[in-house]
């Protein structure tokens, strides 16, 4: 049985087990620039791929921009 979530707002349902790194692969392209919030907390970068989603859970991962 799928888990549902929401990513960016979104609702969805991904396979038991799946991590938040998962999660930030399927969305980006490349982990280097983006922050992750689940459940409104940050999810530090070296915990991603060991972090597991479960039902309910609300993610949010955002792109940073560099500037100048």
């Amino acid at each position: 049985m799928k888990v549902r979530i929401s990513v960016n707002g979104r609702e969805t349902a991904v396979e038991p087990g799946a991590t938040v790194g998962r999660i930030v692969d399927s969305v980006v392209p490349d982990r280097a620039r983006v922050a992750v919030e689940r459940n409104k907390e940050i999810v530090p970068r070296a915990t991603y791929d060991t972090t597991p989603v479960a039902e309910g859970d609300v993610i949010e991962v955002v792109t940073l921009a560099g500037g100048g």
